[in-house]
Formats: C-alpha cells, structure tokens, sequence
C-alpha cells in the first residue's frame, strides 16, 4: 500500500491507529490534521473514540472556513490553523500525550535528541511553549511562535499537556512523533543508571555508517530459500515493530542466504508496512541498480564473512537495552539463567566504532558473543536462525528491563561465578 496515494482522511485514521495502538494517546487525547493542495484541513473529531476511528469521522475545514462532516471539529483544531498559517511548509500535523513525553512536558523540560544520530537528523531540537488554556486562541499564538521561530523547529513541547509535531506530509510528521516519544522513553530509562550520555558537535557531524561500495548487479529468479527468508525476516520486523524493538524509520535485520549473499531490509522504509519485495539481496558486495539495502549492509556483510557460523544479523532499538548504550553502566546479564546463556556477556562498543571500526565490532561479534550494544545505536544481536538472532534480541529487552526496574528495589545481586560455570557446564551449545 502506497501511503502517499491514500486520501487524507484515511491517512489520519491509520495513522491515529498505530499512535492508539501504541499507547501514545488515550480515547478521548489528542489529534491529526492534515493540509492537502488545496489548502483544506482535514482533521479528527471532537469527542469521538480514537480507538474506534473511522473515515466518515473526519472533517474538512475549507480555506474559508466552512466545515463538512457529521462531528465538530477537534477542540485543538485553532492551534492546528496557527501552525498551518505560521509555516506554509507543514502540510501534516500531530498533537498526543504520549506517557514520556508528558512526563517531560509536566517538568518543565524538552528531550535532547543528540542521544541518537537518527533522532537528531528526523526530529531536530526541540522547541517548548508555555501553557495556555487548551483550544484558547492564546495557545495556538504560544504554539505558532515556536514553530516560527528563526530555527523553524518541528517538535514543540507544550507546557503541562503534551507534544505537537509537524511535517511535510503525515508519514513524516508520524515519524518525528515516534521518534521523539523513543528518544523521551530512552532517557528516561537511562537516567535509573546514572548520567546519560549525549552526542556533541563533532560526533554529529562524522559520517553515518558506511557501506560497502555496492556494485550493479542483474536480478535474479529467487530461489525457494530466499523466498523463505524473505516471509521469515518481514514476519520478524513486524513482530519487532509491533512490540517497540524498532522504530518505523530504524532497525535492520538480514539473514544469510549462500557463504557470501545475504537477504537485508531496506533503507528508508517503514518497518510497519515492510514487503517481502521490499527486500534487498546482496551478492560478494553487489545489488540491483536502484535498490537501497540498510545502511548497516557493510556491517552485516562483515560478520557474515567473519562467522560462518552467524546465518542472522539484527540491528534493533529496544528502549531499556538501549538505555545502556547512552549511560556509562555496563549491562550485567548475570541475572538469571536464560539472560546469560542466550547472551552471554554483552560488550559494549563507543560511537565511533560503529563508522570508523566495522570490522573490529565483526569479529567481536560472534557464536560466542553474539549480542552487543552500540554507543548511541541500540543493540546488535547475531544468530544461528532468524528465530534465533530475534529470540536473544528478545531475552536482551527483557533482561535490560528487569535490570531497571530492579534498581528501584534496591542493589542488583549477579549470579555467581560458580553458579556461571554450571549453566555453561550444564548447557554448552545455547
């Protein structure tokens, strides 16, 4: 399905379904609008289930201001009309009370997004207005002057209520809207284990993630396997996405096909909607002219050629293993018996590493190491299956998350060295 093709009013609906479905805003909390090329605002309901959203639901402002639809208007629809006539660039605009976000907004601050490159390249910095009644005028003049602030931000944080972004089209206002509310949850998880990290200048500026200098090549009839593998990485993905291991616009997963081939997510596509024909095959470092592999393909490719015995790799963002990649503390997986014997002990490698180091994390990373954090890039997990490198990236998310929530109870007590050498004793080939 082609977003972009949808009418606007379906655009909202299934948009406001992934933010409800998601837990990003409550029944009766926030709304969508967009501005289509005739200058009509298309916008969600006043008092209408956001859980139960439909097409016919939706209202058209005109440019003169006559409404079409069986309901009002959204309350908030005035600052929505600011924001539309403050920045004739936003075509698409998000208002919600995400839980991290809110959580920000009721203390008075705004997230950095210089914890993650992507976070800073999709969302910018972040603005902050100040309160006003909700659906005032004076809320929409706060709003509206932020966002036509000379550094023309596209988050603004509003005080004591929740966040509105804006975007040239929905898919892209959706994806700073997500995003943030990510970033928001990491640093807040990351803060329960002491300072968080964030990216200066210098680092922003390094090059993202090379890739390996990927030559033409003719397509190829898919075999049986790589049709396979291509059903088994999508069901993951989504599976992933579904349960906030990725992001729609972050994470990757392959899976080998032959000794130097492999099957790999593309770049710039949404992790939600991911197609079997979205997939890229990379061939001894070629692919098909026009196809965009993830931009961690040289990184994949090198722990393939590294580990023969690695037939899956996945680059993912679960928040509270994430959490340790932005924070000095280590993540001890000496918890209980499964965290460490499908992760073993889990390296952690600086920012850098990642753009300058590709192979170093390869060989690190391994049938005997087959989990790693990246600085300010979330997790690597490497498999023997593709259930098998989702599997640990699971037991990673779980075992990071008991590890934080614990904290609040008090010291974490590790299993002992004893203890460690009667599991690996006990189960030597997990």
């Amino acid at each position: 399905m082609n977003f972009d093709l949808l009418h606007p009013r379906d655009q909202i609906v299934a948009t406001m379904e992934r933010i409800y479905g998601h837990d990003m805003t409550t029944t009766s909390g926030g709304n969508i609008s967009v501005r289509d090329e005739n200058g009509d605002v298309w916008i969600t309901p006043a008092r209408v289930d956001k859980g139960a959203l439909r097409a016919g639901d939706i209202v058209r402002i005109g440019r003169d201001g006559t409404r079409d639809g069986i309901h009002p208007p959204s309350s908030e629809g005035p600052f929505h009309l600011s924001i539309y006539r403050a920045r004739p660039d936003v075509k698409a605009i998000i208002h919600a009370h995400p839980g991290a976000l809110v959580s920000f907004s009721i203390c008075g601050q705004v997230p950095d997004t210089r914890l993650f490159p992507q976070a800073w390249k999709i969302c910018g910095g972040v603005a902050f207005a100040p309160y006003a009644l909700p659906g005032s005028t004076k809320l929409g003049e706060n709003i509206a002057e932020q966002f036509a602030a000379k550094a023309k931000p596209n988050c603004v944080l509003m005080e004591n209520h929740g966040i509105v972004v804006g975007g040239g089209d929905l898919s892209m206002a959706f994806a700073r809207f997500e995003t943030l509310e990510f970033t928001a949850q990491t640093i807040l998880a990351a803060s329960q284990l002491g300072e968080v990290r964030y990216l200066d200048d210098a680092q922003l500026a390094l090059a993202p993630v090379t890739s390996i200098p990927l030559l033409p090549a003719d397509p190829q009839v898919p075999t049986s396997r790589e049709k396979e593998l291509r059903k088994e990485i999508c069901d993951f993905v989504h599976r992933a996405y579904a349960h906030r291991l990725m992001t729609s616009t972050w994470g990757s997963f392959s899976a080998r096909l032959e000794a130097d081939s492999f099957v790999v997510t593309p770049t710039d596509k949404d992790r939600s909607t991911l197609g079997v024909e979205d997939l890229v095959v990379v061939r001894d470092g070629r692919c098909v002219q026009g196809q965009l592999p993830s931009r961690v393909v040289g990184l994949h490719r090198a722990i393939y050629q590294a580990h023969p015995g690695i037939n899956a790799v996945v680059n993912a963002l679960p928040i509270h293993a994430t959490a340790f990649s932005v924070s000095a503390a280590a993540l001890d997986t000496r918890t209980i018996p499964e965290s460490y014997l499908f992760l073993k002990d889990v390296p952690k490698f600086p920012f850098e590493m990642l753009i300058n180091d590709v192979p170093g994390i390869a060989a690190a990373v391994g049938p005997k190491s087959p989990v790693a954090l990246l600085g300010h890039n979330g997790a690597l997990v490497a498999g023997r299956t593709v259930l098998d490198a989702f599997d640990r990236l699971e037991v990673l998310e779980a075992t990071a998350t008991a590890i934080i929530r614990g904290l609040l109870l008090g010291p974490i007590t590790p299993m002992s060295d004893a203890i460690i050498e009667e599991l690996l004793a006990a189960f030597p080939s997990v």
